[in-house]
């Protein structure tokens, strides 16, 4: 029976127990969410940079076409939409006055939504009045 004893004991186990198997398993489940997680937000702020770089094109054009008018005053609280990177993007041009008679602010912001309810991004210059000259 001594023998017997001796023999199971130098027997030597291998493997895991279900215990160090499941921690094991929380372990790559807690790590591959977070994983998950850090390359969802990147998507999404790379959506975001791409937006407001297309609002910042309809904009710059915007301003280029006013620059191209040479209207002075510019018109206040103008609208338009225009189509880029297949989407609507809206438009609105903002007047208002500077300490200077032959200076005005004119900012365009631009969004996706028709109600003008937010933007995506702003652009602001200043149009100085046209010299008359001879």
């Amino acid at each position: 029976m001594n023998a017997s004893a001796t023999c199971v004991s130098k027997t030597k186990q291998s493997g895991l127990t279900l215990l160090e198997v499941m921690v094991a398993l929380l372990i790559f489940a807690l790590t591959g969410t977070a994983i998950l997680k850090a390359a969802g937000e990147h998507l999404s702020s790379v959506g975001q940079i791409e937006s407001v770089t297309f609002a910042n094109w309809v904009a710059s054009n915007r301003l280029n076409q006013l620059q191209i008018e040479n209207t002075w005053p510019p018109k206040n609280n103008l609208k338009g939409s225009v189509q880029m990177a297949d989407r609507t993007w809206y438009w609105q041009q903002t007047v208002t006055k500077t300490n200077d008679n032959d200076l005005l602010s004119v900012t365009i912001s631009v969004g996706e939504d028709e109600r003008y309810s937010s933007s995506v991004t702003s652009v602001t210059t200043f149009v100085a009045k046209p010299t008359s000259g001879s």
